[in-house]
């Protein structure tokens, strides 16, 4: 099948699969700047779908929505020094607008840390103005050198959350949280299983105190970082003035975080589980989680009607039980033609049904994980489609648990280190040296990816590559990575 849609297999390459599919599957196409792609409608639906579902637990964590100016004075940039120096090669800058040069260089928003920092100077005067739990879903810029589809491009999408509160415990406990939200998302309805760890000093966003990661592995066992959340402590409070009267009626420093998701996710559902046949959609986030293709041969239109009339009775029982359903009845294409299309596009489940199966009282249900369809009588078919979608979510999040289980492992010494991140995930003890960390970074092209924050105590080991005592209070997770 793989060879009929032309896609080059996994095996033979990893990055040729990836790059063919996301245009054979309508998902994105060329833009005409370098590294910024158009979202086709069928990639943008699944960007709808987590947007929706990320939105809701946004809100129910007591979020609210709000939306800031694309272009940052560059002078915003100064005020955090670690901050303006980690974005400084990434930065797109307007320097003329009507007509003339600009009396200050205008900056195309890469984060909003900064112009926002400004606003909540403005907003938070006292301890009762605070927290101040804000995101905004928005598109940013950064000038990528080497660019891929949903992984690394210059314009992309995301949602980013800023919030302030009086205290640092209350700002971690944030921190905290909106990890576990971006977990919970990713697998109750990516079903892409992740890590939940804190990035080592030099992975660090630039200007965080703390940074918090989901790691997510994907099909050829590189690891994708899949979410972000930070805890700024009172550094760009400083830089900004965000100062509040606490209470104590005493002067103090907001304590900040900032938390974000962007459109690489994407890229982390069609690489946690896509296969040489193409997609492979998660039912919860799928455009389509179901596709009816009816079939009726030749100029017979008494049965092109029978057959119609009964896939539209089926598909308006699935949208009344909650379902997104599609009815192809394109003419002009034959239904081996659509049953390729809809394959390598992921979607979770196919309904066929012809004036045989209509005779037989059945229709023939292809499961996108499955080889062989299966007859399913007329008069169960919907509660079988239901049931089946949550089903399919159940095995695409167990197989890809169980793809990551099998190419993860403990590692004890540094040529073990070196042979592991060749395949997969390596957890061994690193002594925390932020020199070791490049040094295994220039060999193997492996970074440590996160401390665990659930991790394998380290107690009574020592580092793969310096032997020195462990860092950190467990074994680190080192990888490969886009």
């Amino acid at each position: 099948m793989a060879k009929q849609q032309g896609l080059t297999p996994q095996s033979t390459d990893f990055s040729a699969w990836y790059n063919e599919l996301v245009y054979k599957a309508d998902l994105v196409d060329l833009g005409p700047v370098r590294g910024a792609f158009v979202i086709r409608p069928y990639g943008y639906a699944l960007w709808e779908h987590i947007q929706r579902e990320l939105d809701t637990m946004f809100k129910a964590t007591g979020h609210e929505n709000l939306s800031f100016p694309m272009l940052i004075p560059m002078s915003y940039f100064q005020r955090e020094a670690q901050h303006v120096e980690g974005f400084s090669p990434e930065l797109a800058v307007v320097t003329h607008a009507g007509g003339q040069e600009l009396d200050e260089p205008l900056a195309i928003r890469p984060t909003s840390e900064t112009i926002i920092g400004e606003l909540y100077a403005k907003w938070v005067q006292s301890y009762r103005d605070l927290p101040l739990l804000y995101n905004q879903w928005c598109n940013v810029v950064r000038w990528e050198m080497r660019t891929r589809p949903f992984l690394r491009t210059t314009e992309f999408l995301w949602q980013e959350g800023h919030t302030a509160h009086a205290d640092e415990e209350e700002a971690r406990a944030e921190t905290r949280q909106m990890l576990d939200v971006y977990a919970t998302f990713a697998e109750q309805f990516a079903a892409v299983p992740v890590i939940r760890g804190e990035k080592t000093e030099g992975e660090r966003f630039a200007g965080a105190v703390q940074t918090l990661t989901i790691e997510a592995m994907m099909r050829d066992g590189k690891a994708l970082q899949s979410g972000t959340s930070h805890y700024l402590g009172t550094n760009f409070a400083k830089a900004f003035g965000i100062t509040f009267n606490d209470v104590h009626n005493q002067q103090a420093f907001a304590h900040t975080t900032s938390w974000g998701l962007s459109t690489r996710m994407i890229g982390a559902i069609i690489m946690s589980h896509g296969d040489d046949a193409g997609l492979v959609m998660p039912p919860k986030l799928a455009p389509h989680q179901i596709v009816i293709v009816p079939i009726a041969r030749g100029n017979d239109e008494d049965a092109k009607a029978l057959v119609g009339a009964e896939v539209d009775r089926i598909a308006a029982e699935l949208r009344t039980a909650g379902v997104r359903v599609k009815v192809d009845d394109r003419d002009g294409m034959s239904p081996g033609w659509k049953f390729n299309e809809w394959e390598r596009k992921g979607v979770p489940l196919r309904v066929e049904l012809g004036p045989k199966d209509l005779a037989a009282g059945t229709a023939l249900v292809k499961d996108r994980l499955a080889d062989d369809k299966t007859a399913v009588p007329l008069s169960g078919l919907v509660e079988f489609l239901v049931e089946g979608l949550g089903g399919f979510h159940e095995r695409l999040f167990q197989r890809a648990l169980d793809f990551r289980a099998a190419r993860m492992r403990e590692v004890h010494s540094y040529d073990e280190l070196v042979e592991q991140v060749e395949s997969g995930f390596a957890i061994a003890t690193h002594c925390g040296d932020p020199a070791s960390e490049a040094a295994i970074q220039e060999a193997t092209k492996a970074t440590v990816r996160c401390i665990p924050l659930d991790g394998v105590p380290a107690e009574g080991s020592v580092c793969v590559h310096t032997g020195r005592p462990s860092g950190y209070p467990v074994k680190v997770v080192f990888a490969k990575a886009y």
